[in-house]
């Protein structure tokens, strides 16, 4: 009884032990985690390998992968996806385009060279005919205020001379237009050089001549056989305008462009068709070299026929010398 007794004593309270702090997760770097051993499992499952022993092994194949290899399976293309072409990057192919071969880039080079010496010439030209555009305006202006000034000089002198009792007497004409009005037919030899050397070598040819004792001579040789008078500026105008032929190459060339006569001309100082006309009406220092590039005038038979070719025009025929009275022929033929 004293033993139960002693044991069955109430024990006293023992002083609580204190706990140990929890160790923290501390994964070795020899011993991998079990989720990674649980995907290496699974990877080996995929890849057809098992583990016996504790060691993974190849499985092996089954009767239907025997003698056959495994084909990649072909992926349908998605709605509104097109379809990759064979060529097409990640297949396999290779996706470098060729080299081009050394010739074809010397072309290309070649090429490119030419069509910027192209443009290049094209802007250089644009430009220049811009310059000549605005300078033929100039002159034209500046050949028109001369003309006026001389009509006005004219007109000034004639109204002092008529308000001090005398008469205006103009200079003598430096210019004349002279036309052929008749044939071959019983011509003298020496008629018909004259005629030779004026190109008035056919019916109702015209050219222009300038005014001086060897050409008054000459014109008094071959009188029977032409008409000549005194032009104004619209005659020449008109003339050069509606029946101006250039003499290029020994061609009847009609001037169409002020670039035939600067072609030509150029180095004269002679551009236009404005340029022609003043040098032929002033009977300038180039008046040689425009008649030279002008073809002859081929002009029509006057309306209402000739009067009387074997008379003269004093005497109510045609040919000899009808002063300004040409100009009104002139407007009949033109």
């Amino acid at each position: 009884m004293a033993d139960t007794q002693k044991k069955e004593a109430p024990k006293k309270d023992a002083p609580a032990k204190k706990e140990p702090p929890a160790k923290k997760d501390v994964v070795s770097k020899s011993t991998p985690p079990k989720d990674a051993a649980k995907d290496v499992k699974n990877d080996g499952k995929k890849s057809g390998n098992v583990k016996r022993g504790g060691k993974l092994s190849k499985a092996r194949p089954t009767g239907k992968m025997i003698g056959r290899k495994a084909q990649p399976k072909s992926k349908t293309p998605k709605e509104g996806e097109q379809p990759k072409a064979p060529g097409a990057a990640g297949e396999g192919v290779p996706t470098k385009l060729p080299a081009v071969p050394e010739s074809v880039l010397k072309r290309r080079k070649r090429r490119d060279i030419v069509r910027k010496q192209k443009i290049a010439v094209a802007l250089r030209k644009s430009v220049g005919a811009k310059r000549r555009r605005a300078e033929i305006f100039k002159r034209a202006e500046k050949y028109i205020r001369e003309y006026r000034q001389r009509e006005r000089d004219e007109i000034r002198l004639a109204r002092q001379a008529r308000s001090r009792g005398n008469y205006y007497i103009p200079g003598e004409a430096k210019l004349a237009f002279v036309i052929r009005i008749r044939g071959v037919n019983q011509v003298a030899p020496k008629v018909r050089k004259v005629l030779q050397l004026f190109r008035l070598r056919q019916i109702n040819n015209g050219i222009f001549l300038k005014l001086n004792k060897a050409t008054i001579n000459m014109l008094r040789i071959c009188e029977p056989y032409v008409t000549w008078g005194y032009p104004n500026l619209k005659s020449v105008r008109e003339l050069l305008y509606k029946r101006g032929f250039a003499k290029i190459n020994a061609q009847r060339i009609p001037i169409t462009s002020n670039k035939i006569i600067e072609r030509k001309l150029g180095g004269r100082n002679i551009i236009c068709v404005e340029d022609l006309i003043h040098e032929i009406f002033t009977v300038g220092k180039n008046f040689k070299y425009v008649t030279k590039f002008l073809w002859p005038f081929k002009l029509n038979t006057p309306t209402g026929g000739w009067r009387k070719k074997t008379n003269h025009y004093v005497e109510g025929g045609d040919f000899g010398n009808r002063e300004d009275q040409i100009n009104k022929l002139l407007r009949k033929m033109v």
